[in-house]
Formats: structure tokens, sequence, C-alpha cells
């Protein structure tokens, strides 16, 4: 058997695993957190049109990474561009595609996460897909977007698992409802606050009275910091000195986040709910650390918004700064829950069959954050 329908069979196997046992989420446990109600699936994919696709490398030795990708709509996203922006919460990164993203204030091509020695392949495998879509042939400029975590403490970074096909095999996997979670994808080999990190999602829905919006998030979480779920300090409470050590100090790291909204915002506004989305890393804990590359990605995929490159003038409706305070709200909101159920979700990883990283004690750390809040008098019963 070549390496390749190895990794094929792995990938086969994940899949069958999270269908087979499913997932837990933090709700799950009963933790709940906000004001907002989410959507139908608490993820990026309440959005309408917005899709994701995974491809996970793992063959339980050295190889633990892999590729996510976000699809921000359904028709050419070349041809018909999302208004975006990026933030910089802390630039230790390799972003490819932010310049121009910052400068036109659009997305032209779905959003890849990987590592950070695989970026090259992300835009290669950007490249190939938007070329072979329909109505482009007349591209000669794609600016990929591509952001990544180094995920080196788990996987041999070095070896380069990931390839432009992978790539192309997320795009082609990505789908709308629920989200796989943890160890999967890009988030395979990534540690948050100690812990075993990964991919995380989570969703708003804006009352009707303030336009019945939704904002989801995707993240990738690699980062530390001194962790808290829901505003109890579950860093300080961990018993193991093993854990206390890893979480006071090894703080460096990164953390991805991808907001996706249907409401109709301009690239201004975005940037606007991008620098929100650092407001959530921080409700977790998260410090921004001098080597931690921290970058939000904002997109509206509203259709009535899509730039167009074809017509000559271009007549978007927005809505007006002060209408935009809901819109935080969600942002800060999803992007903290995304970060908690990326680790609730995740699960220890074994290498060579000992183990190299933990993952949360979920039941744990549910019952003292439920204890917490029932101290406080705090009733979530009703947010379910």
């Amino acid at each position: 058997m070549n390496k390749y329908r190895f990794i094929a069979l792995v990938l086969i196997l994940s899949l069958i695993s999270y269908a087979a046992f499913g997932q837990k989420r933090m709700r799950d446990y009963g933790v709940v957190t906000g004001v907002m109600k989410t959507g139908p699936n608490n993820a990026i994919t309440d959005v309408k049109g917005v899709t994701v696709g995974q491809v996970t490398l793992n063959n339980g030795k050295d190889m633990h990474t892999g590729v996510t990708a976000i699809i921000p709509h359904q028709g050419n996203v070349y041809n018909q561009k999302c208004p975006a922006a990026i933030y910089v919460g802390n630039g230790y990164g390799k972003l490819a595609g932010f310049t121009q993203v910052k400068e036109l204030g659009t997305l032209e091509t779905p959003i890849v996460l990987t590592n950070t020695l695989n970026v090259a392949e992300g835009i290669r495998g950007l490249i190939t897909y938007t070329l072979n879509q329909e109505g482009s042939t007349k591209a000669r400029s794609i600016n990929a977007v591509v952001g990544e975590t180094n995920d080196g403490s788990i996987n041999s970074i070095r070896k380069r698992f990931v390839t432009e096909q992978h790539v192309l095999d997320a795009l082609a996997a990505a789908k709308d409802g629920k989200v796989e979670e943890g160890n999967v994808g890009a988030g395979t080999g990534t540690i948050a606050f100690g812990l075993k990190g990964g991919i995380g999602t989570a969703s708003r829905v804006l009352p009707a009275s303030m336009g019945g919006y939704t904002v989801g998030v995707l993240v990738q979480t690699n980062y530390g910091g001194v962790l808290k779920i829901a505003g109890v300090e579950i860093g300080q409470l961990l018993e193991s000195y093993t854990y206390r050590k890893n979480i006071l100090e090894d703080v460096d790291g990164s953390c991805m986040i991808v907001v996706a909204t249907d409401a109709p915002v301009n690239a201004r506004n975005l940037e606007r709910m991008a620098k929100r989305a650092i407001m959530g890393l921080a409700e977790t804990g998260g410090i921004a650390a001098d080597g931690s590359g921290d970058y939000v990605i904002a997109f509206s995929n509203c259709p009535e918004n899509l730039v167009d490159g074809a017509n000559g003038k271009y007549s978007p409706t927005y809505l007006y700064n002060g209408d935009m305070s809901g819109l935080f709200m969600a942002t800060i909101e999803a992007t903290a829950e995304a970060i908690w159920n990326s680790m609730f979700a995740a699960e220890s990883v074994y290498v060579n069959g000992k183990l190299r990283v933990k993952a949360l004690d979920n039941e744990w750390a549910a019952k003292t954050i439920l204890a917490a809040q029932k101290a406080a008098g705090l009733d979530t019963s009703a947010q379910k």
C-alpha cells in the first residue's frame, strides 16, 4: 500500500468514526454561554451558502495535520467577490492574500487553513480550483487566501505532508450542515492552552427586530494563555502541575478565525466585526502572545452586494454604522464558543502509542462551570 492510499484510508476511517459516534460540544454538557440565539447547527454553515470541507491526515505516528476549506457562497467566488476584511491581532504568521484584501476590500477565493509549511500548497490548490471554475477563463491574477498555524509540536511539519490534491479534495468535500470539530482538518495537530485544540465553530442569529442576520465563526485553535470558559478560570483550577506549567508558560502559537455573515456589511464594518472577534479570543483567556499569529478574516455573502466585475457600476446597500452593535455582540459570542467547541470536541493525541497531548477533561470542566454558574445564581437553561 503506497503512502497516498494509506492517507486516503486514514481519512475514510476518520470520517466513519465521526459519523458513527458523533461529537460532543460544549452545550451537550449543559454549558451555555451568551444571550443570543444560535443557528440550527450552531456553525458557520448557518450563514446560507457557506460550506466547509476538510481533509484529515493522521497516521498515529508523525503525521497529524490537514486542510480545512471554507467556501463563501455557491457561485463563482472569483467573478462574484465578497466584501471582506482582515484584522491582525498579532502578526506572527504567514497569512497569504492579506494585502489585496486590505487594499480592495474583497475576497475572490475560498479560504483555506492548513499548517505553516504547507501554505504554498494551499495557494496552489486555490489557484487550480479557481482556474477550473466555470466562467474563470479570463482569470490571470488570483488572490488566494490561505491561513495557517504551526502544528509542529505534534506533526512532523518539515515533511510537508499536505499536497495540492489534499486542498482540492477539501474544497470538493465542502458541504453545509454540521461541521466536524476537534482533531480534524487543519486542527488535527494543534494545541490550545497546553491541551488539545483543533477546529471549532459556532453561530449567532440576531433577533428579527435587528435584521435577523446570521453570524458564523470557524476557528483553528493553536495558542495559549490562561484558559477561561464561560467566565470560569479553568486554567488556574487544573490540578496537574504539568498542565499548569504549560498553560502559564507556553503561550505562543496562533489562532485563525473566520467570520461569515449574510448581513449587508461593507469592508470597513467587516473589519470592525473582525476586531470584535479578537475580543472573543480574549474572553477565552488568549493573550495574543509575541509569537502568536492571530488573524481574523471576515466576509459578507449578502447576495445583493457581491462584487461582479463584469458590470460597469456597483450599487450596494449597506447597513448604517449605528446598526452594527448587534453584529458585534454576535461575533464576540460566536468566536468564544467556537474556540471552546474546538477543545470540547478534541481528543487526546497518542504518537506511537504514547500520550503526546491530553484533551480537556470535558466532564470535569462542565461540572466546574455549572457549579460556578449555580453559585452565582445564573440559570442558563432557558438559553439552550
